[in-house]
């Protein structure tokens, strides 16, 4: 079970990730004191449909399996331009 306190903390960290910048699921789980990057995409998965979702990345810059296709669009619409399938985390990472 997740508190309701790192579950807001996650959405808002999430939500603090700027156009342009990606942040991997670790990332996140870091800067939330999360106890595994796994909860953050539980988390996104149950409610983050008005979060900007799509700027969370595996660790590798590979995007979500199954959602790739769309999460590439999304990112290319901010500038953040995947070689293949694969974004390059040094350029693009967020360090907040």
């Amino acid at each position: 079970m997740v508190s309701e306190e790192l579950h807001e903390r996650v959405r808002e960290i999430i939500r603090s990730i700027p156009p342009g910048r990606v942040a991997s699921y670790g990332d996140i789980a870091a800067l939330a004191s999360a106890p595994t990057p796994r909860l953050i995409g539980r988390i996104l998965s149950e409610d983050g449909h008005d979060l900007p979702w799509h700027r969370v990345i595996r660790s590798s810059g590979v995007p979500a399996q199954g959602l790739a296709r769309r999460q590439l669009e999304l990112l290319r619409a901010e500038g953040v331009l995947a070689d293949g399938e694969k974004v390059d985390m040094r350029e693009y990472r967020w360090q907040p």
